[in-house]
């Protein structure tokens, strides 16, 4: 049964997944959803009578699953509470029931049945989503992890060959596409679109807000981006970028860790979409057919709860105290990163290794113990990562090691949150150097391990945290020391200044760390985004939604209450009746499309024209911007057109009669004023001109780069204002124009 919401428009739209690889038949498996009643074509209210459900949608189900002959299903299935997925619910209203959606633990995967998916739903409040072995890994492991990842982190495939990166595959693509699907698919069954808040997590699942609001037009949905978005000029090498651009425009509020990230969303969308934004009260929307797309910057914070836990549990303070007593004497360094190319595992280790070439005070004293965390894909870049690590640090250790002393310790075992947490809790400074990172919440854990720690109550608390610049957490902790990690010495130096920082500024810059970090937590993250998803849809049901376009060019038109569509049958019988008409016909946008290079009526726009003036009870204009001596010219043939040129300061009633104006003395002296300071900024701005009107100057920029032809149409506008202050016109800017006309008084209008 669709939902109420949506419209028989969206019908048209079904043709949209016809190319893309076939999904196994859907689970029968159907759960009741809540339906919202009213008209499908006017706006309805949502269902008062229970608290709206938050959908959390993932590529993986928050859960654990360790194979157990004696348990349902042969799996023992626990929830995963590290996950980002499952620690959100803390900032949920506590009324609101949640669940989740996303595919079975990598170790169940292939076990799926109707009964698990009940049994899980049951049990966790988790919904799985069936993908076959074969498609799962061209979507997650083929197009997600070794095109979108790497690209995301701004490493292009220049050649199929490229360490980490595959050149765009469109079959793989299809496969993304149809895992998208399946997702959405899965939504059907269970959401309540006038009710439910659905919020997508991460890149994985880009193409869902498209498949989702093709289904239902009216659905709240929010989506967050944990990775980095690169920069316009990064993203735009993607062949179907416009579909993951519109796919993000199809949600309600689009969220990022950083406003760099968020920028270049804005950026991607202004030079690929033409979409500007603007910032309101605090909030930046872009408008988008209709509806405005809210974009919020927000990192993620840290479940404080869940880690004073683990900080305060018995066997945490144990491997503390083993840990302070194995680098007893020692100045402890620590790195916890996933193997994955863009950590910078070798570069941290490069700059160990000039730490103690410039300071050979700090050896025998200095180690840094990197704990490596396992690859979250497989290929070959991540073997080659492991092995430039080991072979990077095997030399250090030879060079400066000696007995009793390791300079660089690899832990590659599978490490406990415990003894992570006694890590931390151990180590004097924390090193970050990814080349690239989404956000990274390493520095955001240590610093809550140190001050939570049993194991030194009586010192005061302090840490210092060595930080990549290009990691999405910087922005968060000004006390760092930032580098850049590409440079060696700067690695080498800002380990040093850690080591050699004074007691007392250590516990400030922690001090001021821990001060964030504890009040921006998880929670706090979760809240935030909740209430201004709820924001961003309020005006659901006071519009009417239509859906245009096919396949990922889906989008919805939102129109407002009173809005009525132009009905043929009503305005045939009105115009025939009618013995006089006015027909005003705007030329540019109307008459020929904004797109057209050549702006020279055709043909058939003449016929139609000529057409309409041969009926004697027609007056027929065109309306335009346009000088009068080009629209003469193009207009010839049409004998009885008339012509309202320069926004009408020039009126023509057919082509025999004589131009008029309105009758007043206009003075142009100004344009003497006005040229060089247009001509000024036309040749500091490639792509733009001038435009020389008998009643007007106007200066172009649409062919301009977006933003500098943006920042120069302001800089221009303000100029005029401030050269022709005393001069009788008026300076405005228009879309990609600013243009100067003379200042015409109402009363002298009618007077003339």
């Amino acid at each position: 049964m669709p939902s109420l919401s949506c419209h028989n428009l969206l019908d048209l739209a079904n043709a949209a997944t016809d190319e893309l690889p076939p999904l196994p038949p859907p689970s029968p498996l159907r759960l009741p959803r809540v339906m919202a009643s009213g008209s499908p074509s006017s706006p309805a209210s949502p269902s008062p009578s229970a608290p709206p459900r938050r959908v959390i949608v993932s590529h993986r189900l928050p859960l654990r699953a360790a194979p157990d002959a004696a348990a349902p299903f042969g799996f023992s299935f626990t929830v995963d509470a590290s996950t980002v997925a499952y620690q959100l619910r803390s900032g949920l209203p506590p009324s609101a029931p949640v669940l989740h959606i996303g595919t079975l633990p990598a170790a169940a995967a292939e076990d799926f049945s109707d009964e698990l998916a009940a049994y899980l739903l049951a049990n966790f409040s988790c919904l799985p989503v069936y993908l076959p072995a074969d498609l799962h890994r061209r979507f997650y492991h083929g197009f997600c992890k070794h095109y979108m990842w790497p690209l995301l982190h701004y490493l292009l495939p220049l050649t199929p060959s490229t360490l980490g990166g595959l050149p765009f595959d469109r079959s793989l693509y299809h496969s993304f596409l149809s895992a998208n699907r399946a997702f959405a698919d899965r939504l059907t069954e269970v959401l309540s679109p006038d009710d439910d808040f659905v919020w997508i997590q991460d890149y994985h699942l880009f193409a869902l807000p498209t498949f989702l609001r093709k289904r239902f037009p009216r659905a709240k949905v929010g989506f967050f981006l944990h990775s980095p978005f690169p920069s316009s000029e990064i993203f735009r090498t993607i062949p179907v970028r416009d579909d993951l651009l519109r796919a993000l425009l199809n949600a309600d509020l689009v969220g990022f860790h950083t406003f760099d990230y968020a920028r270049h969303f804005l950026s991607a969308c202004s030079r690929l979409l033409g979409l500007d934004y603007q910032s309101k009260r605090g909030y930046i929307g872009i408008e988008y057919y209709g509806r405005t797309v809210t974009v919020k910057i927000l990192p993620v914070g840290i479940d404080m709860g869940q880690l004073r836990s683990v900080v305060s549990a018995p066997e945490t303070g144990e491997v503390a105290r083993q840990v302070a007593e194995a680098y007893k004497g020692r100045r402890l360094m620590l790195g916890v990163d996933d193997v994955d190319l863009f950590k910078g595992i070798g570069l941290k280790f490069l700059g160990m290794e000039q730490l103690l070439v410039e300071h050979p005070e700090l050896r025998g004293r200095a180690v840094l113990v990197q704990i490596a965390n396992p690859a979250r894909s497989e290929g070959r870049d991540v073997q080659e990562v492991q092995d430039e690590a080991r072979a990077i640090s095997a030399r250090v250790n030879e060079r400066f090691g000696s007995p009793g002393y390791t300079p660089i310790v690899m832990i590659n075992r599978p490490v406990s949150v415990h003894e992570k947490a006694a890590y931390y809790a151990a180590a004097e400074c924390c090193v970050v150097s990814a080349v690239r990172d989404g956000l990274n919440r390493i520095p955001y854990i240590y610093t809550v391990c140190r001050q939570e720690s049993t194991t030194q109550e009586e010192a005061p608390k302090r840490s210092v945290i060595v930080l990549s610049e290009f990691v999405g957490c910087s922005p968060s902790l000004s006390g760092a020391i930032r580098v850049n990690p590409w440079s060696v010495e700067s690695v080498a130096e800002a380990m040093n200044a850690a080591l050699m920082m004074s007691e007392g500024e250590q516990r400030l810059r922690h001090e001021k760390h821990y001060k964030y970090v504890s009040t921006h937590d998880v929670a706090y993250w979760a809240r935030s985004f909740d209430q201004d998803l709820q924001r961003a849809c309020k005006d659901h049901f006071s519009r009417r939604h239509w859906g245009i376009g096919f396949g990922m060019s889906f989008k919805v038109v939102a129109l407002g209450p009173n809005f009525r569509r132009l009905s043929v049958e009503h305005i045939v019988p009105s115009f025939r009746k009618t013995d006089n008409r006015l027909i005003l016909l705007d030329y540019d946008g109307t008459v020929m499309p904004e797109s057209s290079i050549d702006k020279a009526p055709s043909n058939e726009v003449i016929s139609v024209l000529n057409r309409l003036c041969e009926d004697p009870k027609n007056r027929v204009f065109i309306v335009s911007g346009r000088g009068k001596d080009e629209l003469s010219k193009w207009f010839a043939p049409c004998e009885k057109l008339g012509i309202a040129a320069e926004h009408g300061y020039f009126t023509r009633w057919s082509k025999d009669s004589p131009w008029e104006t309105c009758g007043l003395a206009v003075d142009f002296d100004w344009k003497k004023t006005a040229e060089p300071v247009m001509r000024l900024y036309t040749e500091s701005t490639d792509g733009s001109y001038i435009e020389h009107k008998e009643s007007a100057l106007v200066w172009h920029h649409h062919e301009a780069d977006p933003d500098f032809g943006s920042c120069q149409a302001k800089e221009l506008l303000d100029h005029l204002e401030s050269v022709l202050a005393n001069e009788p016109v008026v300076v405005k800017r228009g879309q990609h124009i600013v243009e100067v006309n003379p200042q015409v008084s109402a009363w002298k209008l009618l007077s003339g």
